[in-house]
């Protein structure tokens, strides 16, 4: 493991080639030279470009791909599952049972759903950091969250109907690309299977291997009512790929934490994520309860238990490789290596002056402010959507009527389609389990914040944590009618409305948007313009033959099919049919749903089901395409395995594996356990 980890740091280190098939490599930065000399496989412009307009970013933090000429788009079942929650009812479970099509005409609007596919990358670095120079703290937040805004207005000025403009911050500040996409907003669901088939296993195989999930599902882009025209999609491979054969991931990894200092990581290991880990747990159980009321109960508590469950297992892994010493061991050496050569270069010594001293100040500020700013601000309302809504409309209200240049960056013009969309879609909110999330927020507001302090009084008064969620639960802010009246009256509205989470959120509001720039004084801007000048000494020091971390925007992995070695046990890299029925038992998360079992004498056993690969991915990429050399897709990743999950701090090439389901299994199971002949032909038409 040490070795590994120096392996990993190295990468950082240097301006050659990194270990392994490290890196999430942005479309503009990929070394199609290190992939030609280990693979002998030629990646030119034409195949970057045809990758890139083909693989689409979804907005609930997944992504996907383009595979057929009618704009039908691949992604995973739990990527979807919030949408067939949606259009589930208490008379019919699609989650249970599985959504399937016949016709175009039974496939279902997903209101909330957004796909980006990015056509340009700008960089406007020199701009920003114009902006910010000389600059600091909140002062150095608000010129360059102003210049943000006005750069991505400018880009997306006439087309905000068709396209989104967002300024990209790469290597922790020491670029900044200006990513254009072409949005797609009409998104409907057109396959996803049962949970018990994409999620066989549960939670016990839950980022394990071997698997045997079909965790697929199929969307599709309309526009003007008729399905989008993509004649350049990506082709469809019916066969998996072999051992050893090279793959990339096209997709979007959501956030890594390598190029922090050891500063801000040795902060998330002692306090951030065990408090994160101890809440998500005992949210875990109060939502498990909630569950076991009855079947309704059960149905309504699916996709935030399975969200759950999942991040609870991220972060323990997440935490295990923080308590490792060999990681803070590299992280050290790696801060002291390029400190020790800014120090020996009296101009870049002037110029980065010392902000590993100001990032280290900044982290004991983040420490005392960390639990207030955490449940006044960044959890507030701990994912209540009545909540969010109001918070949302409140703040539309107020910062519409200042110029976009002065507004929370949220809020600036080229960011409010997808906020109204977000706050306007037609999607059913539970009142009991809105009063849960709102509950449990509000209990351990007060516990970590106690009783006396005066957020505590703000947020909850003379009140009780039970009474004042099941008062805010009732909220109309559950009819999108009313969300709409609100949205579009403005403050006028706003001020006039009775709704009693508008009410709170107008009260409350003050105190949220305080601990919010304190924490941007005091935190975000030396922290920010600190992390920016550290990249300014790495690119200087070793270019920019490294990756930047992950930041939820389209990048490039590459790697092999290649299983691993643990603890002595070699593990294969395939799964096949045959293996699924072996494991299969008579309870759950082992027992196979009726369609599953009935096709067992026909589906082909020797079929790959699932896959592993040495690709480097995190969080986000769930739903990416896993490709072959030729570009053809074969594969959706939908897990890396339990070694993986350490993957946010490094990348340790010996165990770290991508989980996808194969194109070969996907396609064998359309046709023979689902009968989805007209899919089979859409997706393997010439």
């Amino acid at each position: 493991m040490r070795r590994a980890l120096f392996l990993a740091s190295l990468s950082l280190l240097t301006a050659g080639p990194v270990s392994a098939d490290e890196g999430m490599w942005t479309f503009d930065n990929f070394p199609a030279e290190i992939v030609s000399e280990k693979y002998g496989e030629t990646i030119d412009q034409s195949w970057l470009d045809h990758v890139r307009l083909n693989a689409g970013r979804m907005s609930n933090g997944c992504s996907s791909s383009i595979v057929s000429s009618e704009g039908l788009v691949l992604t995973n079942h739990h990527c979807v599952i919030g949408c067939v929650q949606n259009l589930s009812t208490p008379e019919r479970d699609y989650v249970e049972t599985g959504f399937f099509t016949a016709t175009r005409d039974e496939e279902r609007p997903c209101p909330a759903m957004q796909i980006d596919v990015l056509v340009s990358i700008d960089d406007v670095t020199a701009r920003v950091l114009s902006a910010t120079d000389g600059k600091t703290g909140e002062d150095y937040t608000r010129a360059r969250d102003a210049m943000v805004a006005m750069l991505e207005s400018e880009s997306c000025a006439g087309r905000t109907d068709t396209h989104r403009c967002q300024v990209v911050t790469l290597y922790q500040g020491g670029q900044f690309k200006l990513y254009s996409y072409r949005k797609y907003t009409d998104v409907r669901l057109v396959f996803a299977p049962e949970i018990g088939a994409s999620f066989f296993g549960g939670d016990p195989d839950n980022f394990n291997f071997p698997r045997y999930a079909f965790d697929a599902s199929f969307l599709r882009l309309y526009e003007n009512g008729v399905p989008v025209r993509t004649p350049e999609h990506l082709t469809w491979s019916t066969e998996a790929p072999s051992e050893g054969d090279p793959v990339f991931v096209a997709g979007n990894p959501g956030g890594t934490s390598r190029l922090l200092t050891a500063p801000q990581l040795a902060l998330l290991r002692d306090a951030i994520y065990p408090d994160n880990l101890f809440l998500m747990s005992e949210w875990r159980g109060r939502l498990t309860e909630f569950s076991r009321i009855d079947a309704e109960h059960e149905r309504i508590a699916t996709s935030d238990l399975f969200t759950t469950e999942n991040n609870i297992k991220r972060l323990r892994g997440e935490l295990k490789a923080l308590s490792d010493p060999a990681l803070f061991e590299i992280k050290r050496a790696s801060d002291a290596e390029l400190k020790a050569y800014v120090d020996n270069d009296a101009a870049l010594a002037a110029t980065v002056g010392d902000p590993w001293t100001e990032i280290a100040d900044a982290q004991r500020e983040r420490a005392a402010l960390y639990s207030t700013y955490y449940f006044l601000e960044s959890r507030a309302g701990y994912f209540s959507e009545l909540y969010d809504h109001a918070v949302d409309l409140v703040r539309v209200a107020a910062e519409r009527g200042k110029p976009n240049a002065e507004r929370l960056p949220e809020y600036a013009d080229a960011r409010l389609p997808i906020l109204e969309r977000r706050v306007l879609a037609e999607e059913p909110i539970e009142p009991e389990l809105e009063a849960l999330k709102l509950e449990f927020w509000l209990t351990k507001l007060r516990e970590y914040l106690t009783a006396d302090a005066p957020a505590t009084r703000t947020f909850i008064g003379r009140s009780s944590p039970q009474y004042l969620a099941q008062s805010l639960s009732a909220s109309r802010l559950a009819d999108p009618a009313f969300r709409r009246a609100l949205w579009e009256g403005g403050m006028e509205a706003i001020d006039a409305s009775d709704d009693p989470m508008i009410v709170y959120v107008r009260e409350t509001d003050a105190a949220a948007r305080a601990i919010r720039k304190d924490y941007e004084e005091r935190v975000e801007g030396p922290t920010g313009r600190g992390m920016e000048r550290i990249a300014q000494a790495r690119f200087a020091a070793y270019g920019t033959g490294v990756y930047p971390d992950a930041t939820f925007t389209l990048r490039l992995s590459y790697g092999a099919v290649e299983g691993w070695e643990e603890n002595g046990r070699v593990i294969a890299p395939f799964t096949y049919f045959a293996g699924l029925y072996a494991r299969a038992t008579d309870y759950p998360p082992f027992r196979l749903i009726p369609e599953w079992s009935a096709a067992e004498d026909t589906l082909d056993p020797g079929i790959v089901f699932n896959l592993v690969s040495t690709n480097d991915i995190i969080g986000g990429n769930s739903g990416s395409p896993l490709l072959s050399a030729e570009g053809e897709v074969v594969g959706a990743v939908f897990d890396g395995n339990i070694l993986s999950l350490g993957g946010n701090f490094h990348f340790d090439p010996a165990v770290n594996r991508t989980v996808s389901v194969s194109t070969a299994a996907i396609t064998e199971a359309l046709e023979k356990v689902y009968g989805r002949a007209a899919l089979v032909a859409e997706l393997t038409q010439p």
